[in-house]
């Protein structure tokens, strides 16, 4: 890795203090804000589901009524979808790490990437400001299917925030994916094509263009909804069949964004195998090609949530046919990571072990999704606890671990000190265990007809033990959660200093400070393979041994 020697384009001090990180357009303080936002929205987002399994370990009522319930499992969706996992993942740590795995000084737009942080509140706070009006919070489930979403079934202004809310973070995402688009494709270190970039921006590049794409016809849509509570119209009026309209809409958007929620965590896995597994990725071009995959037929499998709406036999065909063929990308990458490691000399760190475990969840994740591929089976398992289990392996066991595997990595290069590694483990095995001790009885539950979003159930239908086996995970995973915040402050203490490369990894990142200047690098690195940082240290060793000869 060579640099080229050109002093920063820009050296103006920022306002210290917290003016500071409220007027700053940086792109390290932006990913940090939207990563510290998002963790405060999984605190309240994990709270409600915590209720929520309280509410349903035993039969009766317990600690939430009805409508709180609704509320409760409303705004759970809601938060960790739009909230929690897009946020954290492609705002928090694709701002931080893009421009620094590119080589460059900042985002394309980095004003523009400010107004996208603010949006993104903005719109969190909106949707959490439904509970002090009068009518509550909206308690339509997170799809807000139509005609729930009326007046007529919902007269609160909550059901309006939520949609305001909601169509802010949208408009943050669309103008953060023209930022990273802009910034990928215009602004890497001399030397690095496209096929020379980290698989970690590659996995923001094609979650980009997929935002794109998708989020306008949720916004579109919201728009619709508002305007039929609000102005008289009859977008979404049940006698046109419009409630069907809404479904396909909504999932347009939101089966694409199972990809936008699952890619980065993907890509940051893809930069943390090698690393620990002390060899090349393997396949990188199959690797990037199944990402671009992904993300064309992502919109192309929307409607196999709607196969009991009444499709078509033809469409119903064609979405079961491209729900399973979708699968072959995703394999492709799992026989990637998994050869990666073989015959590696893995180190056992938390980073490591939490990727394994998404290994592990998502492919069971992918595995029940498969499933309801199948027509007469998903008329069986459809809207039962089935569903729930089988998207919690997905995003939880996919998006959360792979986002927790990605902080331990970083956090280094945040912080300029590691987290405890002994800690690390004790959250990884509390999460692990009580993540399985949660859905996996849902899946029983499911197969057993329990259906989803009810509030009680009678005790004799023999579902009580696997829900209380799921609220005792629930309660562990929480455990899991304040162990995770206790070793910050411990390893802080400590300060076990991690210096600029601790991993010995392969990406530009590393090649910098930790953490690293107001403007990155020193010196614009030149590229000149798909392991920049790794060679440069390589090569210094071979000096070193030549200059001891």
């Amino acid at each position: 890795m060579a640099t080229v020697a050109r002093q920063p384009e820009t050296t103006a001090a920022e306002a210290r203090g917290i003016l500071g990180w409220l007027t700053t357009v940086d792109h390290k303080k932006i990913g940090i804000m939207y990563m510290l936002s998002a963790a405060i929205f999984f605190a309240v987002g994990g709270l409600l589901a915590v209720l929520v399994r309280l509410e349903l370990a035993l039969p009766g009522g317990q600690v939430l009524t009805a409508e709180g319930y609704n509320r409760a499992f409303s705004l759970h969706g809601t938060t960790m979808i739009f909230l929690v996992v897009i946020p954290f993942l492609t705002g928090g740590l694709g701002n931080y790490l893009v421009p620094l795995q590119i080589g460059a000084r900042d985002m394309a737009f980095p004003r523009l990437n400010a107004l996208s942080f603010w949006m993104f509140l903005f719109g969190g706070l909106t949707i959490y400001a439904s509970f002090l009006t009068p009518g509550g919070a909206a308690a339509v489930g997170w799809t807000g299917y139509a005609p729930l979403t009326s007046t007529t079934f919902s007269p609160e202004v909550g059901v309006d925030l939520w949609a305001i809310g909601i169509v802010l973070i949208g408009t943050s995402s669309t103008v953060g994916a023209v930022n990273y688009i802009t910034t990928i494709l215009n602004m890497r270190a001399p030397g690095m094509s496209l096929f020379k970039m980290p698989l970690f921006t590659w996995s923001l590049l094609v979650t980009a263009f997929m935002v794109l794409l998708a989020t306008p016809m949720l916004s579109g849509a919201l728009a619709m909804q508002i305007a039929d509570r609000n102005f008289g119209t009859q977008f979404f009026v049940p006698e046109a069949g419009a409630p069907v309209l809404w479904q396909h809409l909504f999932w347009f958007y939101s089966h694409p964004a199972v990809y936008i929620m699952i890619l980065p965590a993907m890509g940051a896995i893809s930069e943390i195998l090698p690393v620990f597994s002390r060899k090349p990725i393997f396949g990188y071009a199959a690797i990037v090609w199944s990402t671009i995959a992904i993300g064309a037929l992502g919109f192309t499998t929307w409607a196999h949530h709607m196969f009991t709406t009444g499709l078509s036999p033809v469409l119903e065909a064609f979405f079961a046919l491209s729900t399973m063929i979708i699968a072959v990308p995703t394999g492709v990458k799992m026989f990637n990571w998994i050869f990666t490691m073989v015959g590696g000399s893995l180190k056992f760190d938390t980073p490591l072990l939490f990727s394994i475990g998404f290994l592990s969840m998502f492919l069971i994740g992918g595995i029940s999704g498969v499933f309801q591929a199948v027509m007469p089976l998903d008329r069986q398992l459809h809207d039962t606890y089935w569903v729930v289990a089988h998207l919690h392996y997905v995003l939880f066991g996919g998006s959360i671990f792979g986002g927790v595997a990605a902080l331990y990595y970083w956090w280094p290069k945040f912080t300029g000190w590691k987290l405890n590694e002994k800690i690390g483990k004790i959250h990884f095995w509390l999460m692990f265990v009580g993540f399985n001790l949660t859905f996996f009885p849902m899946h029983i539950l499911g197969l057993l007809g329990m259906p989803r979003r009810y509030f009680d159930y009678p005790a004799a239908r023999g579902w009580t033990e696997y829900n209380l086996a799921a609220t005792a995970g629930a309660l562990l995973i929480a455990v899991a959660f304040f162990v995770a915040l206790a070793n910050i402050p411990i390893s802080a203490s400590q300060r076990a200093k991690a210096g600029d490369d601790p991993w010995e990894a392969d990406t530009l990142e590393w090649a910098t400070s930790s953490p690293p200047p107001y403007f990155n690098f020193a010196r614009i690195p030149v590229v000149k393979s798909l392991r920049p940082v790794r060679d440069a240290r390589m090569a210094l060793k071979d000096s070193a041994r030549a200059a001891g000869d």
